[in-house]
């Protein structure tokens, strides 16, 4: 009698100390730094401005969801690469949808304490993915214009000459 009050009460401390989230669920998660093209540089930035991971693409690397009891965690992706123009990304941490289950099986302590302490209420986007767009040269000194052959008019192509 006294093993299955024992078992009885063992698991009903287990249940209460525990959340649906921070069971089924993680608080760091592999985010893919991916761009088009690849081989970019790339640097992650937290809230605080800190630098958290630099690399090139493609990377996977990985992040905490939370930045704090109830703070979903939010980073700044900044791409580079020569020939394109910077790009930066927002990753920001979304709700893990085991965290609801606590209605149903965590309870208050996982709904209010475990999963918020913890951080697996929140959860990243797997990939974060950027199409770098290329630098365009035309600036213009004392009538010089430098442009790509797409960029110059059908009309005008004719009196173009070929430098070597």
């Amino acid at each position: 009698m006294i093993k299955k009050l024992t078992l009885g009460a063992s698991i009903a401390a287990l249940t209460l100390a525990t959340g649906c989230a921070s069971i089924l669920s993680d608080s760091k998660y592999p985010v893919t730094i991916n761009s088009t093209p690849t081989g970019a540089n790339f640097s992650v930035t937290n809230e605080a401005g800190l630098d958290v991971h630099t690399g090139v693409t493609p990377d996977t690397i990985t992040l905490d969801a939370s930045d704090g009891f109830f703070s979903s965690a939010t980073y700044v992706i900044k791409y580079q690469m020569a020939g394109y123009n910077e790009q930066s990304f927002q990753l920001k941490a979304g709700m893990d949808g085991w965290y609801i289950g606590n209605i149903l099986f965590g309870g208050l302590p996982g709904l209010l304490i475990i999963d918020p302490a913890t951080g697996a209420m929140w959860k990243l986007p797997k990939t974060a993915h950027v199409s770098l767009q290329p630098q365009t040269a035309a600036a213009a000194l004392d009538g010089l214009t430098i442009a790509s052959i797409d960029q110059v008019p059908e009309e005008e192509k004719s009196q173009l000459v070929r430098v070597k």
